[in-house]
């Protein structure tokens, strides 16, 4: 493990108390972070959260030919760019030419119409789709331009009764002249397949539409199809399935051109891109061709649509972002499966690859994605597929080289290890060790430290520039990122080790890391904690209920009780139990023995509890029922409850006051001083 060395001016003082400038309110402002970056031209955009304008999304837009130019917000306040199908959304816009210039069409938060607005000509943006009779009951997410260029096709959710699984899915054109804002029926549905419906994408010669399906009980990492199928007055027939199976996760598909797709597929145990030559009827010409034969990940999960991890260039040519436990961004040779990565000192790049400028992916063409690096915020980046140059298009570095980062000097160094856990398996984690340009623990003190288990379970914990890790670290708390079995990054087989075993693969393995770094001499036995939210909130609260490992946790938004969960969630986790845990009814008596709610009487440690009041995805009855269970068993607690947040936090005010409740739960368990504001812990 890397050892910083104090610098002779430190003073020391007990981890935990140590002063540092990283406040809560630093935390919320860097969580307006930018994503899903699109291009017309030399024209980009992209979408920016913004926690004190109450999180909203916002649209940014600049040009890459007129670096001197400033940012842009096109989309003002109070309008809200983000979609809510799957709950977990996608990518809220898609781009189009207009008479007067570019033509935005988003879905609106408030509503989940899609709206057009021409920023150079529009007072406010238009509605496109119906006003439902239930508000909400129509979203659209994953927009693309129709062949005609006067629609946009997109996937459309409907919710068609009172219980989270009456949904259904479609590929639907909707017109960009407003019609269907007056007449529903102008929307038209171009394919109605699967149950879920992901990435749909026309051929270059608008001929033919590819998309991708799945069904109950499987997730999209765990079975998907690739369907084409020819265009005929605008609606898709004779649908063929191309790639993906039973064991096997297409989780993007993009063409090459007229009668080629590239496909991102784990057929091979890892998320490599392959190459499907079609035939004229829309079978499978040849087997699928493996562009790069690599252990390493070109795909990830879709639990947002509109993911892009490789894309297709003009000069023939793949962007892509690609790597295990970190990733980079590389253009591939088909030809050879060679890859030159960019010359970026970005440790991380997000599967949201677009392309601009005038060459459009042929030389002079310019590749945009959303990078960072453990000193580098997120950013909008643009790597030039001429002289392979890069420059941030969302905090040009003019700026910062004038203002600097404020927080530099104390932002972590952190470490990806691999640690042993049961069974002799790998476990992989991000160790954030405590540090500060002024302050130094005791020499007989070892750090406070603290668990931190990922959301999904199906995801990963990257490391990235993070204030929120930052403000513990600066204050002389350790912080470890475990990437417990189940996570991806690290192949199929990695991701698998969770099936059936989830509550226990995740807490063993969160456990083995924190107890191999006190066997280092890194932590202190007995200021351990744990924290989590939505699946890493079930994975804290099991760790409380059924180890003695950690002194205290914090769990946010969490899932608490299996079976309530199973049929209270929304529709995309409805089933996700069936891999998880087992197949129901035949897993009913281990969802009971697994879940927190029914050992609520063996958590003895402290705990904090903060819970979004609109979430959808783990509603907050468990919440309460959890707590009913614990009335009288005498456990030193908090719960802070928020209206207005659904599923993971995003306000300025909440973000402060949860990471306020948490540190103050660090304090008065681990007995050390803190500037921040005291939460009572009631019993």
């Amino acid at each position: 493990m890397r050892k910083d060395t104090p610098a002779v001016t430190t003073r020391p003082l007990p981890y935990g108390s140590w002063p540092s400038p990283v406040d809560a309110a630093a935390v919320a402002r860097s969580e307006a972070t930018p994503g899903w970056p699109g291009a017309l031209d030399e024209e980009v955009w992209w979408a920016e959260s913004r926690p004190t304008e109450g999180g909203r999304v916002a649209l940014c837009r600049t040009r890459i030919d007129r670096p001197d130019e400033p940012v842009e917000t096109v989309l003002p306040a109070p309008w809200n760019a983000r979609t809510r199908v799957h709950e977990y959304g996608g990518r809220p816009y898609a781009l189009t030419r207009g008479a007067g210039g570019s033509v935005v069409v988003f879905s609106e938060f408030g509503d989940q119409r899609l709206y057009r607005y021409a920023p150079d000509t529009d007072l406010r943006p238009a509605p496109l789709t119906p006003h439902p009779e239930v508000a909400c009951a129509h979203r659209y997410a994953e927009l693309i331009e129709g062949p005609g260029g006067d629609e946009v096709w997109c996937v459309r959710e409907v919710h068609t009764g009172p219980t989270p699984t009456d949904v259904t899915r479609s590929i639907v054109a909707v017109p960009l002249d407003g019609s269907a804002a007056r007449e529903p029926d102008a929307v038209r549905t171009v394919a109605r397949d699967h149950h879920f419906l992901a990435c749909p994408r026309l051929s270059p010669d608008g001929r033919r539409l590819s998309w991708i399906g799945w069904d109950h009980p499987r997730m999209p990492w765990e079975a998907t199809l690739l369907r084409v199928a020819p265009l005929r007055d605008g609606r898709a027939v004779a649908v063929r399935t191309v790639a993906g199976g039973e064991d096997e996760s297409v989780v993007q598909a993009e063409w090459m051109d007229p009668a080629t797709l590239c496909c991102v597929t784990d057929a091979g145990g890892w998320w490599n891109p392959h190459q499907l030559s079609l035939s004229d009827d829309g079978g499978v010409e040849r087997e699928p061709v493996n562009l790069v034969r690599r252990p390493e990940e070109f795909g990830g999960p879709l639990w947002q649509l509109g993911r892009r991890w490789v894309l297709p260039l003009r000069d023939g040519r793949v962007a892509a972002v690609h790597g295990r436990a970190s990733t980079r961004l590389g253009l591939v040779a088909p030809a050879s499966g060679g890859i030159v990565d960019a010359a970026t000192p970005h440790t991380e790049w997000w599967g949201s690859l677009a392309v601009a400028g005038s060459g459009s992916g042929g030389d002079g063409g310019t590749v945009l994605g959303v990078a960072a690096a453990p000193d580098i915020a997120p950013e909008v980046v643009a790597v030039s597929l001429a002289d392979g140059g890069w420059r941030s298009l969302s905090r040009p570095r003019s700026d910062s080289e004038t203002t600097g980062d404020p927080y530099a000097r104390w932002l972590p160094h952190p470490e990806a290890r691999v640690f042993t856990g049961a069974d002799e398996r790998d476990v992989h984690a991000n160790v954030y060790p405590p540090r500060s340009p002024e302050h130094s623990g005791p020499r007989d003190e070892r750090p406070p430290y603290v668990v931190w288990a990922h959301g999904g379970p199906t995801g990963r914990s990257p490391m990235v520039y993070d204030l929120e890790v930052a403000y513990f670290t600066s204050r002389g708390i350790g912080v470890v990122a475990v990437n417990y079995g189940g996570s991806t990054g690290f192949g199929r087989p990695y991701r698998e080790r969770l099936r059936g075993n989830w509550g226990v693969v995740d807490v063993q393995d969160c456990v083995s890391v924190a107890r191999a770094l006190v066997e280092e001499g890194a932590a202190d036995p007995a200021r351990l904690a744990i924290r989590g939210g939505s699946a890493g909130g079930w994975t804290a609260a099991a760790a409380l209920a059924g180890t003695s490992t950690f002194r205290c946790g914090t769990i946010k938004f969490p899932v608490l009780d299996l079976a309530a969960w199973r049929t209270g969630t929304h529709d995309l986790e409805s089933h996700y139990l069936h891999s998880l845990v087992g197949p129901w009814p035949d897993a009913r008596q281990r969802c009971e023995d697994r879940s927190p709610v029914n050992r609520a009487e063996s958590v003895t440690a402290p705990f904090v509890l903060l819970q979004g009041l609109e979430d959808e995805i783990c509603p907050p009855d468990q919440c309460d029922r959890f707590l009913r269970r614990l009335r009288d068993r005498q456990v030193p607690h908090a719960y802070l409850t928020f209206e207005g947040e659904q599923h993971g936090f995003r306000r300025e005010s909440t973000i402060r006051a949860a990471l306020h409740a948490e540190l103050s739960l660090y304090a008065q368990v681990f007995g050390f001083a803190t500037d921040a504001p005291t939460v009572e812990l009631r019993s």
